[in-house]
């Protein structure tokens, strides 16, 4: 027997790790100072934004990312392939990234929408040509703990680069740590390039069937009518669901999502069934998005204003050198106190944010105040971004070894069941931070790092469960043909529970009771769950009869 034949794991597969894992930096370094960077003053290089108003556009740029895949994973399937998409989507990210280092909200907008297309190209073609090698007889097995390893590269991509992050913008600013983000990408298509020769057979464009739409027709029927319908959701007079960009989103997404359910409706008998389960896979998971993705909005906020992040005297001493650390100094004895933390006055006709004294210090306890105009170093708020992934490199090699156990005796749960379950502790997550949010009296008093990091801890189990499940599932249940563009809608899931986090962080200010706030996030997880499980027979049907 050839050694080939006794691998377990494609020869591709180190490349493609590192390729997203860089690919992820660049995203994960960009999107971890993003609300930051909208909402600090102008005096700091900043954008001045109100906090509602960068969510806002925080959930929707999020959206968008993930709505476009189904657009990058159809021309990939009909047109242009894995690798030339590939190439195409990073290269669009890495442009975009760097152009968040210029002035101007020109530049700001188009370095976003760069961002939006590119993600669109490469997301869902990178993990269909993964898929595609795991798809080989000798490969089948391990597709599974195959995307779980594929998904703790995007993790170790998104551990380091907070930190990288940190030290570029404190020590340079904003523009530089922007332009980390694009030198990360390029990086990631420099390995994807030098793998080209495990994965270049696993690359194949596949025939169309006469039940599949032409790309023309995808284009004319699908595209257009979205891009025209969220124009007018956008310039319609009024907010119908909160504000103009929201408005566009959904009325963007609705023909896509007809789209996806045209695919079923058109299916041949033999595709029928398999793509009834991923839609409804999909349609599922759009709640764990939704409370996932609060991570850098409601959570970056918990971490900004309600978390103790004092340096310890001993770390502080080094802070200059690592230049990790923000220096606050105590100017007044006057502390605001109201819901936002800052106020909002017109600096030469634009807005500008300021308060009396640091917000930070609004509830630190009388006894660690320091004394008037001495300062005190904290750890950048980007840095508690870095802790989702250092759990799911931690918890990666265990979650697999878990399932090998379980395998081995015959009691693994099915990969349906496996998103179920990923569905029901990532409930449990939300209220550790209920209980954050007693503990602290809601807030008077800074919370613990150890309730964000426990909170993290718990949400990244459920998310090990579900998100490198889904990429598998979608892999097993597509028609061959159809991969990318079902990865596509895979992503559009993601992109509507993006959005939805949005519109929750939205409301973070109206709530009084920040208990509620997550206790709301608990009911949405809690229903999703049901519903897993209540299809999880019929889902689990199909998958035996279909999944390659």
């Amino acid at each position: 027997m050839t050694q080939s034949a006794t691998r377990k794991h494609p020869k591709a597969l180190p490349f493609l790790f590192f390729t997203e894992m860089w690919e992820r930096f660049g995203f994960y370094l960009m999107i971890g100072i993003f609300q930051l960077y909208m909402t600090a003053p102008l005096a700091e290089g900043g954008l001045a934004f109100d906090r509602k108003d960068a969510a806002d556009i925080y959930g929707t740029f999020i959206a968008f990312v993930f709505l476009t895949p189904f657009l990058g994973g159809m021309l990939a399937d009909r047109v242009l392939g894995y690798g030339r998409s590939i190439y195409i989507g990073g290269t669009l990210m890495g442009l975009g990234y760097c152009g968040l280092a210029l002035d101007g909200m020109t530049s700001f907008y188009i370095s976003l929408s760069l961002i939006i297309l590119g993600n669109g190209f490469f997301k869902p073609n990178i993990s269909a040509l993964l898929g595609n090698l795991y798809s080989e007889d000798q490969f089948k097995a391990n597709k599974d703990s195959g995307y779980n390893i594929f998904y703790m590269g995007i993790n170790i991509g998104a551990l380091v680069c907070n930190f990288f992050a940190a030290f570029m913008r404190n020590r340079f600013g904003w523009e530089f740590a922007f332009l980390t983000a694009g030198i990360g990408m390029f990086i990631g298509l420099i390995i994807f390039a030098l793998g080209t020769r495990h994965y270049k057979h696993a690359d194949i464009i596949k025939k169309a069937e006469k039940e599949d739409m032409s790309v023309m027709r995808i284009l004319t029927v699908v595209l257009l009518p979205a891009i025209a319908v969220g124009i007018g959701g956008w310039l319609i007079p009024g907010n119908i669901l909160g504000s103009d960009s929201t408005d566009a989103f959904i009325f963007a997404a609705i023909p896509v999502v007809i789209f996806y359910v045209s695919l079923w409706v058109r299916a041949s008998e033999k595709d029928k069934r398999p793509i009834a389960a991923l839609l409804a896979i999909m349609a599922v998971s759009v709640m764990f998005w939704a409370v996932f993705k609060q991570n850098g909005t409601a959570l970056t906020t918990w971490a900004q204003f309600y978390t103790d992040r004092e340096m310890p005297a001993a770390i502080s001493e080094t802070a200059e050198d690592l230049y990790l650390a923000q220096t606050l100094v105590n100017k007044s004895d006057s502390v605001p106190h109201y819901n936002n933390e800052f106020q909002l006055v017109k600096v030469n006709g634009m807005a500008e944010k300021i308060w009396d004294k640091p917000v930070y210090f609004r509830n630190v306890a009388p006894e660690n105040m320091p004394p008037e105009n001495e300062s005190i170093r904290l750890i950048n708020t980007e840095i508690y971004q870095s802790v989702n992934p250092f759990w799911v490199v931690v918890l990666t090699p265990l979650v697999v070894l878990f399932f090998g156990f379980l395998r081995k005796r015959k009691l693994e749960p099915s990969t349906p069941g496996k998103i179920g379950w990923g569905l029901f502790v990532s409930a449990l997550s939300t209220l550790v931070m209920v209980w954050a949010v007693y503990a602290t009296h809601n807030g008077l008093e800074k919370a613990s790092a150890w309730w964000l990091i426990s909170c993290y801890g718990v949400i990244t189990v459920g998310e090990l469960f579900l998100s490198p499940m889904g990429l598998s599932i979608v892999s097993k249940l597509s028609p061959p043909r159809l991969t990318a563009l079902m990865m596509g809608g895979w992503f559009l899931s993601t992109s509507i529970g993006n959005k939805l986090s949005g519109i929750l962080a939205t409301l973070w200010d109206t709530y009084d009771n920040k208990a509620n706030y997550f206790l709301v996030n608990f009911v949405l997880l809690a229903g999703a769950t049901l519903l897993m499980f209540s299809l999880l027979k019929w889902l689990k049907e199909i998958f035996n009869e279909h999944a390659a």
